[in-house]
């Protein structure tokens, strides 16, 4: 393999007549039914030069011969080196970060959000010291050392832990990856700070890279929203939702969760925080059980939805907007007379206009809702304008009325 970073091009892509309007528009992706030739070794992870059908340069990108995306754009110009490009990337990328304001001692936020930052199938979070990089495909594993320089270079970290794993990678023919990357061995558990809430996090076994770092917006609109209410937190996993909501000044919390070491976390993140713990309820439960109505008087005020995705697969998409609908039907119902639903679908393929739609048409009998705001991740998971498929994560907060 040669060294990327000082390599050029590779090999080159021709597409076909007709198949460069999306690329022009600022779509990364090329499928393998748009080349028309390849010139090169087809390496998995080959930087490959893009041209038109008039043979006109349209970039460089990354090249994998075992997936139906054949090509991940990288650059819409000509690049003097792929280490130099990297290096940019990584920098660009924690500049937006600071400019946000999430860059400093003892926060979390996501520093490479793949396409969004110009590296497709690179996802890097920072917790505090140490940061967790998942590397999602064959160009991505191919950066992998450059990748890792670039990181250490642009921040003091202790430690870079790399938890490549998934079946993105299954089908791009590349084996899981979990192992410390570049420096120390990351703690058992780390201690963020977000909103004034102290969450602990496993990045070693917890979901994703350890917390979800997309819902922080929204958790501190469930404190604004949650002050003086009874909130019911589903599917609450290590208390997100529901500690916000309590710091924020909620009358009662219920965070209702199957993982019993989850809510474990969630009781230390409780306690690290000082929250009252007569006012935080963890509960280890079905989430429908948790969704039976009660007496008035007792029904939350507010419920929070963020299911894990229920459409993996884009022949999943009818049965998920089944799932979404009864479980939104059964929250309404359970929700007291003019309260507040937050919920949420980070399904791939189920659009932000049909989670809507599905949603919208929850409604129980005899009530109307109202759309108060769509919601979506935060500010540090930047998308690609011609690229819809990045924006996984969609919400909408709806408030429930007597017709």
């Amino acid at each position: 393999m040669s060294d990327l970073a000082n390599t050029g091009v590779e090999a080159t892509v021709k597409l076909k007549r007709g198949k460069d309007g999306p690329i022009r528009a600022g779509h990364p992706w090329i499928f393998s039914g748009a080349i028309a030739q390849f010139n090169g070794v087809a390496t998995p992870g080959a930087i490959v030069r893009i041209e038109g059908a008039d043979g006109k340069p349209m970039g460089v990108g990354l090249y994998n011969p075992n997936g139906s995306i054949a090509v991940r754009v990288i650059s819409s110009q000509a690049v003097p080196t792929i280490g130099a490009l990297v290096q940019r990337r990584v920098a660009d990328a924690l500049a937006l970060r600071r400019g946000l304001g999430l860059v400093s001692e003892g926060s979390a936020y996501r520093l490479m959000n793949g396409e969004g930052d110009g590296l497709a199938g690179v996802v890097v979070d920072v917790y505090g010291a140490f940061v967790v990089a998942q590397l999602l495909n064959a160009g991505a594993d191919r950066l992998r050392p450059l990748l890792f320089d670039a990181i250490s270079k642009e921040l003091s970290c202790k430690g870079i832990f790399e938890r490549s794993t998934g079946g993105a990678r299954r089908e791009e023919a590349l084996e899981d990856r979990v192992e410390v990357g570049r420096g120390a061995e990351p703690p058992e558990k780390i201690v963020i700070s977000e909103n004034g809430v102290r969450h602990v996090v496993d990045i070693r076994r917890g979901q994703k890279t350890g917390f979800f770092l997309d819902q922080r917006d929204n958790r501190a609109l469930a404190a604004e929203l949650g002050r003086g209410r009874r909130v019911l937190d589903c599917f609450s996993y290590t208390g997100g939702f529901a500690l916000a909501a309590a710091k924020g000044g909620a009358e009662h919390v219920r965070a209702v969760e199957t993982s019993g070491p989850a809510l474990e976390i969630a009781r230390a993140s409780a306690e690290a925080s000082g929250l009252d713990a007569s006012r935080v309820d963890f509960r280890m439960s079905d989430v429908f059980d948790a969704l039976q109505p009660v007496e008035p008087e007792k029904r939350p005020e507010l419920i929070v939805l963020d299911p894990p995705p229920f459409a993996r697969h884009r022949a999943d998409r009818e049965r998920a907007t089944r799932a979404y609908r009864d479980l939104n039907r059964k929250a309404l119902k359970a929700l007291a007379e003019g309260g507040l639903l937050m919920t949420f679908s980070c399904s791939p393929h189920i659009t932000r206009d049909l989670f809507v739609h599905v949603v919208a048409t929850s409604a129980p009998a005899g009530q109307r809702l109202q759309i108060l705001r769509q919601l979506g991740a935060s500010a540090d998971h930047p998308t690609v304008p011609a690229h819809p498929e990045g924006e996984y994560l969609c919400g909408v907060l709806v408030r429930c009325v007597r017709d």
